[in-house]
């Protein structure tokens, strides 16, 4: 089902699952990040969560130091990649450390959103690392390949946080007409039945977020993650009034900030911030996707891998036997 290896850069190669654990913005921490990777998929998370700024060295030196011990304790089970998310959006004052933080590292996979650009490109390059840009459309994915990003990450309709409007079946099919590289598909993809559809659309990992938000490794506030646990694609409201960009998000966090859900005000574009201290006065607006339908319990994060790669398997020998 899944496409040649071959076309894939090495370190996305032999993944156990084909999933990206999509970089969630204030709930993606170390400790998710390697129990995502330890477990077999990629685990990653924005740079902008570790505040002050001085913490992502922190951060990233747990972060290799802990599958670093997991890999020489399972030499038979080694941890999948990580990955950082830049926004690499003019807002963002800290990209310039944040990169260099990266580079000492090596990080393997920079996540880049909110305009390409070919110097952060070739910084990674420079350290030996695999960039994937997401995008909502094809007109984005075009530029991102041209300005030197290794990959796309479609943003489809139905994803949590900045999420698109095309159909994933369109969006991806447009993208597969003239690029051949690494591709994840975001957009309510939250079984392992999804996965296995993403890789039939012609992408080659399914880049899953919210249902990551319930897992007992996320900072997340426990009433966010029942929300999740409670609520299904009807519970989702499409806004660009909390950061100035298109997005997902939980109604019953809308309604708690004394807004309607339902009437809602467009916000203008100039006003996009994804950090600083306009954004403080929507925290408790919780970012969600459509495919939480299928999250019913809070779990370690390596149960839901576990639930995945069941259904994974049992889509795979459905179709195997039809």
């Amino acid at each position: 089902m899944s496409r040649s290896l071959s076309k894939l850069p090495p370190v996305l190669q032999n993944l156990p699952l084909p999933i990206i654990g999509s970089p969630l913005f204030i709930i993606s921490n170390p400790k998710l990040v390697i129990a995502q990777c330890t477990a077999g998929v990629v685990g990653s998370m924005p740079a902008l969560n570790a505040r002050p700024a001085s913490q992502l060295d922190e951060w990233l030196h747990e972060i290799t130091e802990g599958l670093a011990a997991w890999n020489r304790d399972h030499p038979g089970q080694p941890a999948a990649p990580f990955a950082i998310n830049q926004i690499v959006h003019k807002t963002n004052d800290r990209l310039e450390h944040d990169m260099q933080v990266c580079a000492k590292y090596k990080v393997p996979i920079v996540i880049t959103s909110l305009g390409a650009r070919t110097d952060i490109n070739d910084a990674v390059h420079g350290w030996g690392g695999v960039v994937l840009h997401d995008i909502i459309n094809n007109t984005f994915a075009k530029k991102a390949i041209e300005k030197g990003a290794d990959g796309l990450v479609a943003v489809a309709a139905g994803a949590g946080g900045h999420a698109g409007v095309k159909s994933p079946f369109a969006l991806v099919a447009e993208i597969r007409e003239w690029f051949d590289g690494p591709l994840a598909l975001s957009g309510a993809i939250a079984t392992g039945d999804a996965v296995l559809a993403a890789q039939a659309m012609g992408a080659d990992f399914a880049y899953i977020g919210s249902a990551f938000i319930a897992t007992e490794e996320a900072r997340a506030v426990e009433s966010y993650k029942q929300c999740i646990v409670d609520s299904s694609s009807d519970d989702i409201v499409y806004s660009s009034l909390f950061t100035g960009v298109h997005g997902n998000y939980l109604k019953p966090s809308v309604r708690n900030a004394g807004l309607d859900p339902d009437k809602l005000p467009e916000s203008d574009p100039s006003t996009m911030n994804f950090g600083g201290d306009k954004s403080k006065a929507w925290k408790d607006i919780w970012g969600c996707g459509q495919g939480i339908g299928a999250v019913k319990a809070v779990v370690p994060a390596a149960e839901l891998v576990a639930r995945l790669k069941r259904e994974y398997a049992a889509a795979r020998a459905r179709l195997l036997g039809a």
